[in-house]
């Protein structure tokens, strides 16, 4: 079973407070992550984060998604690249003091890509990690672009680019949301499944997500899936919330929380 699992950069760091990881949150996940480890020897792990207060206030200030091609926008480039890099050493710090056997990837290094699109990704290596029984780990990164020049890659934009060497069976997407609302921001309704044929009606409903993040809200985590699992019919995905002690645990396990997107 390969699951790839997403730990978003909202839960892991104050979003409203720049370069500032919630170590309290991050322990706790590691800990839940190393548990269902050892419950599910056959469990393959690949595991992202995203980057929150460490990435998306430069990135947001240089524009670094649209493109980098002025001195001053390589020096955001570096910028954002940089504050990532510190929230990936935090992970990597705390992931191994959890006991799990992690080794970073940086996206920037193993993907190429074409205006906003992979068009070269050097996979093997992390496949190579993740079949010798270690924990890859990439993130939300700094991107080198043909058409412009640099962009950002969100950690959902990496797991897309991964899916074609080795499928995924899940994904799943754990953040401060409990899943995907209806009625967003009140959050009172939430939609327990999408398919394909169920998003036209709810597309409405699905909004961007509160404070900044240059790479899209909750309607671009919801298609990104959507058409992960059009190309994979087989993989599901999980969007819920790993806020709660023990539901990111319950999720690595099979037991249900959150919005499932599936094929039917």
């Amino acid at each position: 079973m390969i699951t790839f699992l997403k730990l978003g950069g909202s839960l892991i760091t104050d979003k409203s407070t720049p370069r500032k990881a919630d170590m309290d949150v991050i322990r706790r996940l590691a800990a839940e992550i190393r548990t269902a480890q050892k419950e599910l020897p056959q469990l393959r792990l690949l595991l992202g984060h995203g980057s929150g207060s460490f990435g998306h206030v430069p990135a947001r200030e240089y524009n670094t998604r649209n493109g980098v091609r002025t001195v001053s926008e390589w020096n955001g480039f570096l910028e954002v690249w940089r504050q990532a890099r510190d929230l990936n050493q935090i992970m990597i710090e705390a992931l191994t003091q959890a006991g799990i056997p992690i080794m970073a990837f940086p996206p920037s290094a193993i993907i190429q890509a074409a205006d906003g699109q992979p068009v070269s990704v050097q996979s093997e290596p992390l496949l190579s990690a993740l079949n010798s029984g270690l924990t890859p780990l990439v993130a939300g990164d700094v991107i080198f672009d043909k058409v412009r020049g640099g962009t950002i890659f969100s950690t959902e934009d990496v797991f897309m680019a991964l899916t074609a060497t080795n499928p995924p069976d899940r994904v799943l997407v754990c953040g401060k949301e409990s899943g995907v609302w209806e009625d967003y921001p009140a959050n009172t309704r939430l939609i327990p499944k999408i398919t394909s044929s169920s998003y036209e009606q709810l597309q409405k409903s699905l909004g961007n997500s509160a404070g900044i993040d240059v790479t899209g809200g909750m309607r671009t985590k919801v298609e990104q899936m959507l058409n992960l699992i059009k190309r994979y019919p087989k993989t599901r995905a999980v969007i819920f919330s790993g806020s709660q002690p023990g539901v990111l645990y319950d999720v690595l396990v099979g037991r249900p929380h959150g919005t499932v997107i599936a094929n039917i």
